[in-house]
């Protein structure tokens, strides 16, 4: 199997619309799952996953709080 990678988001992650960074998140987690575990390009998609997701709880977090820090 090739080991491909999805294509690079056109802007950094915070500047992704929610339905871009939903979108290239999906592409992620197809690629991972369609490599073998032991691929070495296996670790570089789970780290691009990793910041694609801390973004979206940052996210969250922000529309949690209305845009207020905690105490």
């Amino acid at each position: 199997m090739s080991e491909s990678h999805p294509p690079q988001p056109p802007h950094p992650l915070p500047a992704l619309t929610t339905s871009e960074l939903t979108r290239y998140r999906r592409q992620l987690e197809h690629a991972i799952t369609g490599l073998n575990p032991d691929a070495p390009v296996q670790a570089d998609l789970r780290r691009k996953l990793g910041q694609v997701l801390a973004e979206q709880e940052s996210r969250a977090a922000i529309t949690a709080t209305g845009g207020r820090q905690g105490p």
